[in-house]
């Protein structure tokens, strides 16, 4: 019998300017019944490959300039998609190979229900009625564990959270029974909780199916949960293949060790973190060492259990409600209460980890006590005054004494304004330093410390990688000197060792700059390596908060140890 999915010598370049070799002579098989990963950082080519099993990449600018991609649904008739006709790919698309892409809203059609799109995909390859089609959509709704599968059906993408509308994706993906599925970074950015629930669905539809699957990650983390092969990309090309036990225990090539070794969860909190570049030296050559750690111990102010220190924050009973009903004359009627009468105390120098699920009110914390959202009651005392009492003009003076890192850099930074204009600009409304000539001289210092040339000054947003993105959104918030710093899920979407390499930039800029860290985060792995304390909300109040490692290793309340539990790859360090 052959492979469901054989790709050989497989080469992909992209013709503009020049050309860029994305893909380079790559082979490796899919078998049904079994799930292989494909596990590389951004930019290795895994994604590029995916689409290139569908055709799905316009040429130009793209072109194979080498290999086959063969698939055989019956293990005997094998079909070169390279070579197949627009009718022939009509016919895989969707119905005999399915597809789950890694950012479901910007996949699903806003201005269509759930249950259209999922109709539509069912009647484009299915010879059935419009009911029964409708009727197919449903019972898919309930397979994938949407809760009031009718009622998904006549709801818009925007109305559904991140976890289910990934589940609708699945469900597109599934409906027409395909003998392959490929799922292209499904779990990217959701909660720990989530992103265990969607791995424990696609592992069970392939089981019951017994189909092929080609999981797509840059976290080897996930690949020990779900997968039975893994393919290590680097740079286009495949390092390693090999199958997970033998990956994990006994990796052969540098690059393999690196995206194993530097997950925070294989750390011990304040070492640094080891990344890519650590291991790869004229990119095949190992000189990483055993010793690494050993004198790279991070400064650690822990704050004891009677909390001793000096207090800089102190939130006292805060609330923040939003009105979702109201009568005829405004008045609100019904709330969501995304924070409830919150508590803690945050000391000089420490890092305070916010941890999590979507929705619990961390963010929403985050941005009340920088009073970028008002409180509806309590109080936020820093450094002895109450921010919550003062006026919106009042806030200007403290806001250069506390700064955010947002999320997403991208949307943080206006496309249009230049890096350095953009890091020198928060200097300008302070009224700090006098001329444009000091303001450029400190926007070059500053890039320098988050490790960019001071070259890069005149470079716009869309030039930089994601994670060296989150390095210019760091300078621009360090750029007012603050004392205290909101770091709004800074690390969730970013390639483990680029995760790595910000968590390092930010305990080494705290030793450097003194200032104080609120982390906000869904992983608890990435609150546990990098805080003092941790304090766990759940539907707006505090579950439990305490030492990182009290908490991490010794939790008190169920809703953390399913946090802890839903770490891919296990509790370690």
């Amino acid at each position: 019998m052959q492979p469901l999915l054989e790709i050989k010598n497989l080469s992909v370049d992209f013709i503009a300017d020049e050309i860029t070799h994305a893909v380079k002579n790559i082979s490796f098989s899919v078998n049904r019944g079994e799930i292989v990963a494909i596990v590389g950082e951004s930019g290795s080519g895994k994604t590029v490959t995916s689409l290139s099993i569908l055709q799905l990449i316009p040429a130009p600018p793209v072109q194979y300039s080498a290999g086959e991609i063969l698939f055989s649904e019956d293990g005997e008739n094998r079909l070169n998609i390279l070579q197949a006709n627009k009718k022939q790919l009509q016919a895989i698309r969707g119905n005999k190979i399915g597809m789950i892409f890694q950012e479901p809203m910007s996949s699903l059609n806003p201005v269509f229900t759930c249950g259209h799109q999922v109709t539509e995909a069912i009647r484009a390859h299915k010879k059935v009625s419009l009911a029964k089609a409708k009727q197919l959509a449903i019972e898919w709704f309930n397979g994938v564990r949407l809760p009031n599968p009718h009622m998904i059906c006549d709801r818009y993408p925007h109305q559904l959270s991140g976890g289910q509308k990934q589940r609708v994706m699945i469900a597109m993906a599934m409906c027409c029974n395909p003998s392959l599925l490929i799922c292209d970074e499904p779990t990217t950015a959701l909660d720990v909780t989530v992103q265990k629930t969607i791995l424990e669905l696609i592992k069970s539809i392939q089981q019951e199916r017994n189909i092929g699957v080609i999981f797509i990650t840059h976290d080897l983390g996930v690949v020990a949960e779900i997968a039975d092969r893994a393919v290590v990309m680097y740079q286009g090309e495949i390092v390693e293949q090999n199958n997970v036990q033998q990956i994990f225990s006994n990796p052969q090539h540098p690059y393999t060790k690196a995206l194993i070794a530097c997950r925070p969860v294989n750390h011990k909190r304040g070492e640094k973190l080891p990344v890519v570049a650590d291991y790869l030296q004229s990119e095949k050559e190992l000189i990483f060492s055993d010793n690494f750690n050993a004198d790279k111990k991070a400064d650690k102010h822990l704050i004891s259990n009677t909390g001793s220190g000096e207090k800089i924050l102190e939130v006292k009973d805060l609330s923040v409600w939003f009105p979702v009903k109201k009568n005829l004359f405004g008045k609100a009627l019904q709330h969501t209460k995304a924070v409830d009468d919150v508590s803690f105390e945050v000391y000089k120098g420490e890092t305070l980890g916010l941890v999590g699920e979507s929705g619990c009110g961390k963010t929403t914390l985050g941005r009340a006590i920088l009073r970028l959202l008002e409180p509806t009651a309590g109080k936020i005392i820093f450094n002895g005054e109450d921010l919550s009492a003062k006026k919106s003009d009042e806030i200007k003076s403290i806001r250069q004494q506390i700064q955010i890192v947002f999320q997403d850099p991208y949307s943080s930074l206006n496309p249009r304004i230049s890096i350095g204009s953009a890091i020198a600009e928060p200097m300008q409304v302070h009224s700090l330093l006098k001329t444009e000539k000091e303001r450029r001289a400190a926007v070059a210092e500053l890039l320098k410390k988050v490790d960019l040339a001071p070259a890069h000054y005149n470079r716009y947003p869309h030039q930089f990688s994601g994670g060296q993105r989150q390095r210019i959104v760091i300078a621009r918030a360090l750029s007012l000197n603050p004392s205290f710093l909101v770091c709004d899920e800074s690390v969730s979407a970013l390639d483990v060792s680029i995760q790595a390499q910000i968590l390092n930039l930010l305990n080494d800029l705290k030793k450097q700059f003194g200032f104080t860290i609120i982390f906000i985060s869904h992983d608890l792995s990435v609150v546990h390596y990098l805080s003092d304390r941790i304090v766990v909300m759940n539907r707006g109040k505090i579950e439990e908060m305490g030492l990182a490692d009290e908490i991490y290793y010794h939790p008190r309340k169920e809703y953390t140890r399913r946090l802890i539990a839903s770490i891919p790859g296990g509790k370690r360090a």
